[in-house]
């Protein structure tokens, strides 16, 4: 566990993770299941999926892998049934999966255009929909929703992703809108540039891996890029007891990249 980090018990409860298999995701089932939860580990990687599940179970944590396309309604829904058949509830959700696509508005093609909307606003709107129902029965549930800080600032070349990212945003408050009545707390979260398999593929696919490595780094005002436990530190807050009086709300984790002047 990393230095600093604080503890949760979810003794008795239900995660879900979608993208649980690498990054961000693999971070907060590792929490999730750390802390006591029973975790479903939600990727369309089925390799790593699995090899997460059996590295868990030996560890003595409660986990299964449920190989999930978050733009399938069928996958994701079947996700929810099953979290709930095999633990009878289900009382956090983190919709972490997406992919990214880069491309303005005009040279991106309609089927990447789509393929982004289907898979990170659509996979959103779809781990809410059809858990939603579980938690209401309950009368208690925590929801978030994995943003960017590109939803909040201009980058070159993101004009797909930016947008979806953006709508959960949005989403997420009209969620928390509707269901705040009912004990569902929905929130999001906004992670900078956090060291990830995606990013790691970026460096390894770029002529000097140190120069952007500095660049980057230059980008946040603390010095460097965030690694994936610490957004997980902040998505078990937001689904713990401990954040109960917050709800429709965006939390950015980047390090001070979008305070900057310049």
């Amino acid at each position: 566990m990393a230095k600093g980090t604080v503890t949760y018990d979810f003794s008795g409860k239900t995660a879900v993770v979608t993208g649980g298999a690498m990054g961000i995701g693999e971070a907060a089932v590792r929490r999730f299941a750390e802390a006591g939860a029973s975790v479903a580990i939600a990727d369309i990687d089925a390799d790593k999926g699995k090899q997460l599940e059996e590295q868990l179970r030996s560890q003595g944590c409660r986990v299964r892998f449920l190989k999930t396309d978050v733009g399938s309604e069928s996958d994701v829904k079947q996700l929810m049934d099953e979290a709930v058949g095999w633990t009878g509830r289900i009382d956090a959700v983190y919709n972490n999966a997406g992919v990214a696509i880069p491309g303005d508005v005009a040279t991106m093609s309609e089927e990447d255009w789509q393929r982004v909307l289907n898979i990170n606003l659509g996979g959103v709107f779809r781990g809410c929909k059809f858990s939603l129902p579980h938690m209401e029965k309950q009368g208690s549930g925590a929801i978030v929703n994995c943003s960017s800080t590109q939803a909040i600032h201009g980058f070159h070349g993101w004009a797909g992703y930016a947008a979806t990212k953006g709508g959960i945003l949005a989403m997420t408050r009209q969620i928390a809108i509707d269901y705040a009545s009912k004990g569902i707390r929905v929130n999001a979260v906004s992670p900078g540039t956090i060291m990830t398999p995606m990013n790691e593929k970026i460096f390894e696919e770029v002529e000097d891996p140190q120069a952007l490595i500095d660049t980057w780094n230059r980008a946040h005002p603390v010095g460097r890029f965030g690694q994936p436990s610490e957004v997980a530190d902040l998505v078990m807050y937001l689904c713990s007891d401990a954040a109960a009086f917050i709800t429709g709300q965006t939390f950015v984790i980047d390090g001070g990249q979008t305070i900057r002047g310049e």
